[in-house]
């Protein structure tokens, strides 16, 4: 997910977004321990984007960006 389609989202929805993204890290790590994990990368990439709408969602408390939709 690009930086501008996180901004254009409600604060809501990003912390939707963070829910999911810390779900899939979880069912990762079980698949990683499992020895099901495919893809390793995935988990890299997960992290990432959790850490990307982190950064959003603390620049929308801090008011730092105003493009930054707020509804």
């Amino acid at each position: 997910m690009k930086v501008s389609e996180i901004r254009n989202k409600s604060k809501e929805e990003i912390l939707e977004e963070i829910d999911g993204c810390n779900r899939e890290l979880l069912n990762l790590r079980f698949q990683w321990q499992a020895g099901e994990l495919r893809n390793s990368a995935q988990y890299q990439k997960t992290k990432k984007a959790r850490a990307r709408l982190k950064t959003i969602l603390r620049e929308i408390e801090l008011n730092i960006n105003k493009n930054i939709k707020t509804i």
